[in-house]
């Protein structure tokens, strides 16, 4: 049971850092605020494809 507590804990903490990252790389690229927000959802998604693009 111990293992599922950790991994439940990583994977939050991987999807906050996630959408972090997004925000933060949407918010300096584009210089909008509702932009950062739609990256942030999209989370993981928009820094892979920042990654791939740039």
């Amino acid at each position: 049971m111990d293992k599922k507590a950790t991994v439940s804990s990583t994977v939050k903490g991987g999807i906050t850092f996630g959408s972090a990252l997004a925000m933060v790389i949407s918010y300096v690229n584009w210089h909008s605020v509702g932009w950062a927000i739609v990256h942030g959802i999209l989370s993981w998604g928009y820094v892979i494809y920042y990654v791939i693009k740039y």
